[in-house]
């Protein structure tokens, strides 16, 4: 895992809506103060033993010495969401990372459009939190099933007012939410940013496509399925600072190749969703089979860098800078 851990005392539990509690934290250490942040940021918790979960803060940066995240009690669940819901318990201690932002705010642009879906309303709080701090113009859409499952709703309200607030709860419209008809009406030149369930991301850089819209941000939070991923081919790692040399056999990643070699690179989701295991690439031999959710096509296609725990080298040979 990341070595840049901090320690954290739960200083704040809070319900929001069914199924989501928000979780307030501190420095365990009196005097301390965390790292500051911004908008759009994650961090990653570790959970007991054997869990290390990603959540996005909620809070405004730079948040006055503590950290908010929103969690979903996820009936999908592999552990984390569980643990926070059923064990976490105020005045308890865990480390947590540093902050990390894979979803930036360009608090400059004339116009954001902030949209959510579900338990991505998380990133989507601090971000309109931060646009009302610096008075810059914005407007969040808020999507969920229902009213009643939707967390943090008069947070949003006090925030946007009427005007600058659009919802739409399933349950009441009796269908999913129109991107196309909800996005239409903005500028072109405005900045779009969404964060929710993969199908509604998808969708939603379809339509800003559709609607010609050249600045688009999404936010992923549902990793990669590790285990459908074509990992047939074996090749070659050059580790440059390590001066080592690895073998990547078919059916394992590098990240856990380099791990089983003692050379210890940052690392938390193992899903490619959380940015901590992006490595320098020097060298790709036949380019790199990316499949993070982090990258732009065009970071890509520049090929200067991979999320270890997920992509591959398409070739036989990859000099990495660790």
């Amino acid at each position: 895992m990341s070595t840049a851990l901090l320690q954290a005392r739960v200083h704040n539990m809070r319900y929001e809506a069914p199924g989501v509690l928000s979780v307030e934290l501190q420095a365990a250490e009196t005097g301390n103060v965390f790292p500051g942040f911004e908008a759009g940021s994650h961090i990653d918790l570790h959970l007991g033993a054997d869990y290390v979960r990603s959540y996005s803060l909620c809070n405004a940066a730079p948040g006055h010495g503590r950290y908010v995240v929103g969690v979903l009690h996820d009936a999908k669940s592999r552990g984390g969401s569980r643990y926070v819901h059923e064990q976490l318990r105020v005045g308890q201690v865990l480390s947590i990372s540093v902050p990390r932002n894979n979803f930036a705010l360009d608090v400059a642009a004339p116009l954001s459009v902030l949209m959510a879906g579900g338990i991505g309303v998380t990133p989507i709080l601090a971000m309109a939190q931060a646009l009302s701090l610096e008075k810059r113009d914005f407007h969040v859409v808020y999507c969920a099933r229902s009213k009643f499952e939707a967390a943090f709703v008069a947070q949003l309200q006090a925030l946007c007012g009427a005007e600058g607030l659009t919802v739409h709860w399933d349950a009441d419209a009796g269908s999913p939410p129109d991107l196309k008809a909800l996005l239409a009406p903005f500028d072109a030149q405005a900045h779009f940013y969404c964060c929710g369930p993969t199908p509604m991301l998808n969708a939603f850089e379809e339509t800003c496509q559709s609607l010609g819209y050249p600045h688009v941000h999404v936010e992923r939070f549902a990793g990669v399925d590790v285990a459908g991923l074509d990992q047939s081919n074996g090749f070659e790692v050059v580790c440059q600072k390590s001066q080592r040399v690895v073998q990547v056999p078919a059916g394992k990643s590098i990240l856990e190749v380099l791990l089983e070699a003692g050379i210890a690179p940052d690392h938390s989701c193992l899903e490619g969703v959380c940015g901590a295991c992006e490595t320098p690439v020097l060298e790709a031999e036949g380019g790199i089979d990316h499949h993070d959710a982090i990258l732009s096509d065009k970071e890509r296609e520049a090929a200067k860098s991979m999320m270890i725990c997920v992509s591959r080298c398409k070739g036989k040979r990859l000099v990495l800078s660790v």
